[in-house]
């Protein structure tokens, strides 16, 4: 076969190869606009009075630009009590989860004792359990602790979560056992072998299941709603949903920026750790 023969059919593979990847960009490209039309027209539209909104709801761009409905939530609607409970409950959810997550999943994966397995099986299990199922048993286990309306109330029982102590058994697992041996021989314990040479190891890890539980901390609606009993300890999507009933439901543009401000921190967070959130999945992808 002569170089005269072979050059149309690399020239064909190579238009088809542009031809995909075309289609990939043009699918890629129509799955973002949907994904992210209506959080643009969301924050757009809290730019907008409330006759704008219902004078021409498909508008995009304000007629008449006023930052009247941020001002109201960080002036008379006192978003920042509803913040500082909110972050309080997430951090100290976050640093729950990656302490005790981090350290069953260390004996989960690397750790021998009778009954692992069985353990870890649980842990499935538990997974597949709709979490409604357990709002009773907790919200009977808190009122009888007398923790209702408290901070407490709001995180201890997500300290742990199954999903945390699965990515980290995961992870920790696929760390080489030569490393922890070679720490061993040289005189470590179990608990400096788990500071010094796990989690610096664990980093991405780590990263996915703090950004994880703030998102869903910070989202979590339902057991506020039933643990907190008084506007001191009401966290902001609680917060948001006083104002969505009642004579505030038809002021659109109020709603509106409070839903930004309630998924802004969210989002800041992620592009923060986007890096390590992508090595974990691309890392979990390929094993």
């Amino acid at each position: 076969m002569t170089p005269s023969d072979t050059a149309p059919r690399k020239t064909s593979r190579r238009t088809r190869q542009n031809a995909s990847r075309a289609l990939v960009l043009i699918v890629l490209s129509i799955g973002l606009a949907v994904t992210l039309l209506p959080l643009v027209w969301m924050v757009l539209s809290s730019f907008k009075t409330q006759g704008d909104i219902l004078g021409d709801p498909t508008a995009w761009l304000p007629r008449h630009f006023t930052w009247e409905n941020y001002l109201q939530w960080l002036g008379p609607l006192d978003i920042g009590r509803y913040f500082m409970n909110t972050l309080v409950v997430a951090l100290v959810t976050v640093l729950g989860n990656l302490l005790f997550c981090s350290m069953a999943g260390y004996a989960l994966a690397k750790m021998r004792f009778r009954g692992r397995g069985l353990v870890f099986a649980l842990v499935l299990v538990t997974l597949m359990i709709p979490a409604v199922v357990t709002f009773i048993p907790m919200f009977v286990v808190v009122s009888k602790l007398g923790l209702l309306n408290t901070y407490a109330a709001l995180f201890l029982p997500f300290l742990a979560s199954p999903l945390g102590v699965f990515l980290m058994r995961q992870f920790i697992g696929s760390l080489p056992d030569s490393l922890l041996e070679a720490a061993r021989i040289d005189g470590a314990g179990e608990l400096r072998i788990f500071v010094r040479i796990v989690l610096p190891l664990s980093g991405p890890a780590l990263a996915t299941l703090a950004i994880l539980t703030f998102l869903t901390s910070w989202n979590n609606f339902l057991w506020p709603l039933v643990a907190a009993q008084g506007q001191s300890t009401y966290t902001l999507p609680i917060a948001l949903s006083l104002f969505s009933v009642g004579s505030q439901a038809t002021d659109y543009g109020l709603l509106l920026a409070g839903s930004v401000l309630v998924i802004a921190p969210v989002v800041l967070l992620f592009i923060a750790l986007q890096k390590y959130f992508t090595q974990s999945i691309i890392g979990s992808a390929i094993k």
